[in-house]
């Protein structure tokens, strides 16, 4: 019984850290009190969401040298810049804007994952402003949006909304996993994505004094 008793208080310290610490902080990682409060494009598609993540990264760079990254990102297209072992079978991200990735419209697959049709879809998009994917059943949305600051920087919001169909049970577990493990994979995709668009410029730099000489 002591076991047992030992057991149950460890559940319970485990389920107070998480729900009362540990998924407040992740849930907003990054983001200032505005940016959580504001409305971004698609909240009205998951009205009512139990999964409502918005996390943020100041990028130094301007917002068309982070949208290519964006636009390219997706299991076997550049990657998702994050574990690749992971969310890309191994396969490294790329650490390139890739030409032939660049082409974006409404209704595009964005793979997740391998097989047919495993991913989100592209609802609509702003070139270098925001860009909202999608999923066949409309109960996940999952925004991009780049906020140019004054001092040429550009703030780098995602936020992610999800909430269970009783028509569609697979999306509890859906949600569970996106509990455990969206959170350390989207920091490091974010944190993927800074580091290459704070690189471009000095890439472009090199090429044009190559150029010159």
């Amino acid at each position: 019984m002591l076991i047992f008793g030992f057991l149950a208080l460890a559940v319970v310290l485990v389920g107070a850290g998480f729900f009362g610490l540990y998924r407040p902080w992740h849930l907003r990682w990054g983001a200032t009190r505005d940016e959580v409060a504001q409305h971004m494009p698609g909240d009205e598609v998951v009205p009512a969401p139990a999964f409502n993540a918005t996390r943020t990264v100041t990028v130094e760079a301007r917002p068309e040298d982070i949208w290519p990254w964006i636009v390219q990102i997706g299991f076997g297209r550049a990657g998702w810049y994050s574990y690749d072992l992971l969310d890309n079978l191994g396969r490294r991200s790329a650490e390139r804007i890739v030409p032939e990735l660049q082409h974006v419209e409404a209704g595009d697959l964005v793979p997740l994952g391998p097989g047919k049709d495993s991913g989100m879809r592209v609802k609509e998009y702003e070139p270098n402003r925001w860009m909202l994917w999608w999923e066949k059943h409309h109960l996940t949305t999952w925004v991009w949006v780049l906020d140019p600051m004054p001092d040429g920087s550009t703030r780098l919001v995602t936020r992610v909304r999800a909430r269970p169909s009783w028509r569609h049970p697979t999306t509890a577990i859906w949600l569970i996993l996106v509990e455990v493990a969206d959170f350390p994979m989207m920091r490091k995709c974010l944190l993927g994505i800074k580091r290459r668009a704070e690189a471009l410029p000095v890439q472009r730099g090199a090429a044009a004094a190559y150029e010159r000489v």
